[in-house]
């Protein structure tokens, strides 16, 4: 490997750490027990890497306003970017592990970057980079809107960082929530004009949209599997409850709930609370 300072990206997660000439032992997002390290051990990649073994990056419409950015082949866990189109600039949602000339054209043609932001520690990808292509007037990144409860897992803390706490706003009619629950600064994305005016959430895994689309999970850990506590749950809840939304947008592609979403989430987290609770009855068992 190059004794040149590299910004790697673990294999694993896709997180991006600082520029280093070797690799970090270990990914902090990987080691959490939220996550895993796999057994084969911890590998690390580069953009340049990534470029070379043929990744690359699209585009396409989810909804007026609203536009997915992949990779492929995937990075880490596969997840999808999500940018909100703003007369003011594009806010990038859960950028992904990869980025390239492409991507960063695309934005620029559709308004420029206004703001990055994230639902939890394990969707941040390259958001530094992104930040960095760019540059406002006094020659700092678009700001990269990170909540404070997650301030220890913030990877990359050079640049732009914009801290918040319970609620903000990176452009007019598009707020950030912080729900807690698989993190303490776990947050949703509402978008007001969304869905034709009836409002949409980005949620990332913060509530996980599930195949089918018409049920959403409350979870500490997806790979782990482990269960969130009724409490964090019922936090969770108390925060979207004042958000006027209709359509839920989660982590992955064509994982969204069209219409109706407010009352999956409800009933999902009633479904979700009396497994937890033992409330809920299965007649094989119980008979």
């Amino acid at each position: 490997m190059s004794s040149d300072p590299t910004a790697w990206i673990c294999r694993t997660c896709a997180n991006q750490h600082p520029p280093t000439a070797e690799p970090p032992a270990v990914c902090r997002i990987c080691a959490d027990d939220r996550q895993f390290v796999p057994a084969g051990g911890q590998e690390w990649t580069s953009l340049a890497e990534l470029a070379a073994e043929g990744h690359r990056t699209s585009w396409s419409e989810v909804e007026p306003g609203l536009f997915q950015l992949t990779v492929t082949p995937q990075v880490g866990i596969g997840h999808r970017g999500l940018l909100v189109t703003t007369p003011r600039g594009g806010v990038l949602w859960d950028p992904p592990g990869y980025l390239d000339d492409e991507a960063v054209r695309f934005v620029r043609d559709h308004g420029g970057l206004l703001a990055t932001a994230r639902s939890h520690p394990h969707l941040c990808g390259v958001d530094a980079e992104w930040s960095a292509r760019f540059p406002g007037p006094d020659g700092t990144g678009a700001p990269r809107w990170v909540p404070r409860r997650d301030a220890g897992w913030l990877l990359r803390p050079e640049g732009s960082v914009r801290w918040w706490e319970d609620r903000a706003e990176p452009a007019p009619g598009v707020t950030l929530v912080r729900c807690g629950g698989h993190f303490a600064g776990s947050a949703v994305l509402h978008v007001a004009a969304a869905a034709g005016g009836r409002g949409a959430l980005l949620v990332g895994d913060t509530l996980m949209v599930l195949p089918g689309e018409r049920r959403v999970a409350f979870m500490r850990s997806y790979p782990m599997l482990l269960p969130l506590p009724e409490r964090y749950l019922d936090r969770l809840l108390a925060a979207l409850d004042d958000l006027s939304y209709d359509r839920v947008h989660g982590a992955w592609p064509g994982r969204s709930v069209d219409s109706g979403a407010r009352e999956v989430v409800a009933r999902s987290a009633e479904l979700y609370r009396a497994w937890l609770t033992g409330a809920a009855r299965d007649p094989d068992q119980d008979g």
